[in-house]
């Protein structure tokens, strides 16, 4: 292994020459915009391989924007951390979503910043899809200021704040899952306490109470059960997208899941009432054609900690990926190439593990689309994985 290969990080499934060819198909064509998705954000191995094309893709083919599934704060806060901020990056990711406060996404945050700082004059730069929204400090200060201004209805407020405000611990719809949701929806009881700070006197720190409720209000109407929807806000997270790389005119790496990264139009196992949604790669593949360039990556089986993920069944993408490795511990395709689009071309189902999974629903937990090679350039396939790493 050479010093640059070392320098860019290894992985043991895949060469570093693999990944280098890898990283090259990925840019081929100069996307605008590679959107790198996985099928969960649980594993170690589908991090790091996203990881180490990434820094390819800043290294040799100049990619300079990196846009995560997080809001505009915690993104603001990461991209200060990586331009040389103080603190440490677990510190800057200490209010960022759950998936992100990992050692893995430690880690990524500590390879930019050194990048950035051999590169002052070109520096990578980091961005939340999502607009700012409520943070625990917030509820607070609602509760601070009823407490100054209607003790009298404090206890009221606190009755719909306290539950709702565990959803910044534990997702709402995870706490369903889990059975230890209290009952009733979130959304209402924050809509019920944003009607309760209304009625205050509205002076200058009332107001400041009042659009800090309007934030935990919009937070819980949009999340995944206020919304009823698991596909988020495409048109506003792709629309983000999209204008950073307009004002900014350099090229971005997405990551999110491959719900989300998806180049087509995508039905949720979990919603199969929904239908096809539409995804943020999918209106980024009308606005950017070619030039937006979706790659997914997968695994067979492997323990993420809160569950053991066994072998999917025979018909799921991620098993005929397997048997097309023939033993190998990991491979990738460019569905791009006509051989492999003609051998892979039809609709495809491929396992999503999400924050809700259980074995037991392992046959719902997938992703539907019409075509693979129409929902994504790059398949990325690895074996067997082991859970991600949480930060303290």
């Amino acid at each position: 292994m050479t010093a640059a290969d070392a320098a860019r990080g290894t992985f043991t499934a895949l060469s570093p020459a693999e990944l280098d060819a890898l990283a090259a198909a990925v840019a081929s064509g100069a996307p605008l915009v590679a959107g790198l998705g996985e099928s969960t954000r649980f594993a170690h191995e589908t991090f790091t391989v996203r990881d180490l094309i990434s820094r390819r893709l800043v290294g040799e083919h100049g990619y300079r924007e990196l846009a995560v599934q997080d809001d505009a704060a915690a993104g603001a806060r990461l991209d200060a951390y990586a331009n040389g901020g103080p603190g440490t990056a677990a510190d800057a990711l200490d209010g960022a979503w759950r998936p992100w406060r990992t050692a893995e996404t430690s880690a990524a945050l500590e390879w930019i910043r050194g990048f950035n700082q051999a590169h002052p004059g070109d520096p990578v730069r980091i961005f939340g899809v999502k607009p700012t929204h409520a943070r625990p400090a917030d509820y607070d200060a609602v509760l601070d200021h009823v407490r100054r201004t209607a003790p009298g209805r404090l206890a009221e407020l606190a009755a719909h704040l306290e539950p709702i405000r565990t959803a910044h611990v534990l997702d709402e719809h995870v706490q369903r899952a889990r059975g230890l949701h209290p009952g009733r929806p979130f959304a209402e009881h924050a809509r019920a306490a944003l009607a309760l700070v209304a009625e205050l006197p509205g002076d200058a720190p009332g107001k400041a109470a009042a659009d800090r409720m309007r934030l935990i209000a919009d937070f819980h109407e949009r999340s995944v059960a206020g919304r009823a929807n698991y596909a988020g806000d495409a048109v506003a997270w792709s629309g983000a997208i999209a204008d950073r790389q307009r004002r900014t005119g350099r090229r971005v790496v997405y990551w999110d899941g491959i719900a989300h990264t998806c180049a087509a139009p995508a039905a949720l196992g979990a919603v199969p009432e929904q239908g096809p949604q539409p995804t943020v790669g999918s209106l980024l593949r009308e606005r950017y054609g070619a030039r937006y360039v979706s790659v997914a990556i997968g695994f067979h089986h492997g323990d993420l900690g809160a569950a053991e993920v066994p072998a999917p069944a025979p018909d799921r993408l991620d098993a005929r990926l397997s048997a097309a490795a023939q033993g190998s511990p990991a491979h990738w395709l460019d569905l791009r190439e006509p051989r492999a689009a003609r051998a892979w071309s039809g609709p495809a189902t491929a396992r999503v593990i999400s924050g809700v999974y259980t074995p037991a629903r392992d046959a719902a937990e997938h992703l539907a689309v019409a075509s693979l090679p129409g929902a994504f350039d790059v398949l990325v396939h690895l074996h067997r994985v082991s859970a991600v790493r949480p930060l303290p």
